[in-house]
Formats: structure tokens, C-alpha cells, sequence
């Protein structure tokens, strides 16, 4: 029988799995430009996208302006940079939130059983029913639309998802033996819990983050785009489309270019979230 492998042997592993997988690779080298323009944008933008310049309005793409300018002279590229950083910011943070509330919801129902994960799961189911539009709708009718609400909608949204995830998975590894083992050696559930079913349903999770974290990058472009979302003068690739739409003819590139920083936005992170299933999967894994 082979040694267990340590941790520093695991993380390798992976890693060398990871950068074999072409999809990994290319989805964290479009993630990785994204975040870095979204970082950059903190400290420098080519223009202040708060400035508006109506002389220079609606300028195709040129040297000055490597995409143009929209209907009010603002530098595009510099407005895609702060919406990179807007974005990124709603969806990780509403992630953040889902992942927090919903994976210890869902182990605590799966440890318990019977009644208190029945009540749970039904409602999961309630929340679930309500997307994040229209959380979003609720919330900021009594609130006021702004970024901080979106999170929050987009948050509650992700709280079921994570709970049912870590559920299947935690109901899945209960009845095996090394589980069985650490109750017959006295350990409590929520040590076990702590201790054998986060780090084996991590895999899990970290898949469904990345999903989660795409479609939050959409819901918040989705929730910018029925005003909802981050309010001007604060860009948003949303709030940029719906500028857009009505300049479609004479200024195509102004819904081009944020439909197209959305688009690849999250084709890169589900690319990663395909690339680390695959990675992870144990049918794909080689031991010497």
C-alpha cells in the first residue's frame, strides 16, 4: 500500500495537474487580466470617468482613446477598468456572503437529519424561489438602489446554492467508514464536521464558487442594467449597456465593448471552474 501523501505533495500535485489542464490555463490567464486591470484601476486610469468632456463625445477608437469615448466624452477604457473593479467586487463579496451562511446551513443540516434539515431545505426552497432580481427589487424599494444592495441580493441568492451543495456533499461522506470511526472514537459532529467533511467537500465548493462567481458578474451587470446596481457616476458594464442602447446604430462599440468585457469575464471563470473539476475528479488523478 502507498504512503498518504503529505500536503505540500497534494498541493503540487494539483498544481501540476492544474497547469496541465488547458482549460485552467486559459480561463486564470483571462481571470488574471481581468483582476489585474480591475487592481490597476485603483491606482491609475488613462482618464477620470468621472470627468465628462461633451467636446470629445462619441470618438471611435483611436490612439488617444484605445476604445473610444461614450456620449458624454468619458474614456471607455478607463470606465471598462473601474466596471471591472465594481463587478468583481459585487460578485466576490455576494459569493463571500452565499458561501459563509449557505455551507455551514448545509453541513448543520446534514449532520443533524431529520426535522432541522427538512425545515432547512424548505427554506432553501423559499429563498431559492426568489432570484436576485427580484431580491433586488424588494430590497431596494426599501432601501434605495446602490451597489451595498445588490450585494445583499445577490447574496441571498447564493445562500441556498451553497447550502444544497454542501449538504449532498456532507450526506454523502456521513455513512462512510472514517466517519463512522471518529464517532465510535468519541469526536462530536461539528468537529468531524470541521475536522473530515469541509476539507473532503472542499473540492465542491470550490467549483460551485467559481460558478457562482461568474454568475454573479452577471446578475451584476443585469441589476446595473435595470438601474438597480451601482449608480452613476460609478461605471458599470450594465449601466454601460443600457447607455448604449440607443446609440446602437450610430456608436455600435459602446454596447460591444462591456457586452464583450462581460462575455469573456465569465467565459474565464467558468474555464476555471471546468478546469478544477477536471483537475480534481479522482478518475482523472495518478499515483506512482
Amino acid at each position: 500500500m502507498n504512503p498518504p501523501l503529505s500536503e505540500p505533495e497534494v498541493s503540487a500535485g494539483f498544481l501540476s495537474r492544474a497547469l496541465a489542464n488547458r482549460s485552467f490555463v486559459i480561463g486564470f490567464t483571462i481571470t488574471a487580466i481581468v483582476a489585474a486591470m480591475a487592481l490597476v484601476s485603483f491606482f491609475w486610469t488613462p482618464y477620470d470617468v468621472t470627468r465628462l468632456i461633451v467636446a470629445d463625445r462619441m470618438q471611435p477608437p483611436s490612439f488617444e482613446h484605445p476604445l473610444g469615448t461614450d456620449h458624454f466624452g468619458r474614456d471607455m477604457l478607463s470606465m471598462i477598468m473601474v466596471g471591472a473593479r465594481n463587478s468583481i467586487a459585487v460578485a466576490l463579496v455576494a459569493v463571500g456572503i452565499g458561501m459563509g451562511i449557505g455551507v455551514p446551513l448545509g453541513c448543520w443540516a446534514a449532520a443533524r437529519g431529520g426535522i432541522v434539515d427538512e425545515a432547512l431545505m424548505r427554506f432553501n426552497d423559499l429563498v431559492f424561489a426568489f432570484p436576485a432580481l427580484l431580491s433586488a427589487i424588494m430590497i431596494t424599494a426599501i432601501f434605495g438602489p446602490g451597489a451595498i444592495n445588490a450585494i445583499i441580493a445577490i447574496g441571498i441568492f447564493n445562500i441556498p446554492v451553497f447550502a444544497r451543495v454542501s449538504r449532498a456533499g456532507a450526506l454523502s461522506l456521513w455513512p462512510r467508514e472514517f466517519i463512522l470511526a471518529s464517532r465510535a472514537a468519541g469526536k462530536g459532529k461539528v468537529l468531524i464536521t470541521v475536522e473530515h467533511i469541509l476539507p473532503n467537500i472542499a473540492n465542491l465548493l470550490l467549483v460551485q464558487g467559481t460558478i457562482q462567481f461568474a454568475l454573479g458578474i452577471l446578475a451584476e451587470a443585469g441589476l446595473s442594467y435595470v438601474g438597480l446596481g451601482a449608480q452613476p457616476p460609478m461605471p458599470s458594464w450594465g449601466r454601460m449597456l443600457f447607455d448604449a442602447q440607443t446609440r446602437m446604430v450610430v456608436a455600435p462599440y459602446l454596447a460591444i465593448i462591456p457586452g464583450m468585457a462581460i462575455i469573456v469575464t465569465v467565459l474565464g471563470l467558468n474555464l476555471i471552474g471546468d478546469g478544477i473539476s477536471d483537475t480534481l475528479d479522482p478518475k482523472l488523478r495518478r499515483r506512482p
